[in-house]
């Protein structure tokens, strides 16, 4: 394995330049050259692919985003065009890339070790939704956003006395919203695997006005329910004071948390010995403390995880 390529794809997660990084740092130790794939697959198929080596990466472990940039590239659904993106890999004598994203991005890798490019691919989405690992780069720091976000919006509900519902992104799963209403002492969360009443959501309401609360926040997954419609549900319904916002991108970018930017490290220097082993066609995983390589036949057939005992318990103490 002399030559080796790196490129991230999908949504931006911070954490990504620290994977990146490491990825390149390691194969510049291991005498391997290294190439960065900029745009993600849609950068492969335009053949914008150059050399990196250790200053590309100087000073980018603490930024946000991806310095490799990324894109969608729905043309990569097509045969023909990833034929000709593995080509291309070959004839830059390139059989490792590592591709870090989210699961879209997990596709893309699994159809190039179709066609005979190894690959393995690092976790990376704010939305901590791929089968088979605990945690993914990005989702320490997009929860630690979100629940500063609540801390304020705490600040402004207790002076007005005011509902707040807060929406935050998670289309497939609530695990962002779920942990950042446990940090945050949401009073309600609504997430995708758990179906909700907003009859009940009103009747907690009414139960902590009735011992004296004046204020809550309810935070919304996005893939849950809609949290302008839910605002406006909330006031008709109670009479009481709502206000919505909508974090949106916001949650994607931000410096790295310590956490995210270790995980990456980890994960990226990971990926480089496997593909040295001639081990590919799946990614790095988090199972406990440990890095695990999973194949994606492996996490293509698991389904998504939710800790429904932690979602038990932001009920119970938000009594």
């Amino acid at each position: 394995m002399s030559r080796i390529a790196v490129l991230t794809s999908g949504g931006d997660a911070p954490g990504m330049n620290a994977a990146v990084r490491a990825v390149v740092r390691k194969c510049v130790c291991e005498g391997i050259e290294i190439l960065g794939v900029e745009r993600g697959f849609s950068g492969l198929v335009n053949r914008e692919i150059s050399v990196m080596n250790v200053g590309s990466v100087a000073d980018v472990i603490h930024r946000g985003g991806t310095m490799l940039k990324t894109a969608r590239c729905e043309d990569f659904y097509d045969y023909g065009v990833q034929e000709e993106a593995a080509n291309y890999l070959r004839e830059l004598n390139i059989h490792g890339l590592v591709v870090i994203g989210g699961d879209g991005s997990y596709r893309g890798a699994w159809a190039l070790r179709e066609w005979g490019i190894n690959t393995v691919g690092l976790p990376g989405t704010i939305d901590n939704d791929l089968p088979l690992s605990d945690t993914t780069i990005g989702f320490d720091t997009a929860l630690n956003t979100v629940t500063g976000a609540i801390n304020n919006l705490r600040d402004t509900a207790t002076s007005h006395e005011r509902v707040y519902v807060l929406e935050v992104m998670g289309k497939d799963t609530g695990n962002l919203a779920l942990m950042a209403g446990l940090a945050g002492g949401a009073e309600t969360i609504l997430v995708p695997e758990v179906e909700f009443n907003l009859e009940e959501v009103c009747r907690r309401l009414f139960r902590g006005m009735k011992r004296g609360k004046s204020h809550s926040i309810i935070l919304v997954a996005e893939g849950a329910a809609s949290a302008i419609e839910v605002g406006k549900e909330i006031k008709n319904r109670t009479g009481m004071e709502t206000r919505v916002t909508i974090l949106g991108h916001l949650q994607r970018g931000g410096v790295p948390t310590a956490f995210d930017r270790i995980l990456a490290s980890r994960m990226g220097a990971r990926a480089v010995d496997l593909l040295k082993e001639g081990t590919g066609g799946g990614a790095v995983c988090m199972c406990g403390s440990e890095l695990v390589f999973k194949s994606f036949e492996e996490i293509f057939s698991s389904p998504l995880s939710f800790d429904h005992r932690a979602y038990e318990l932001a009920g119970i103490l938000s009594i």
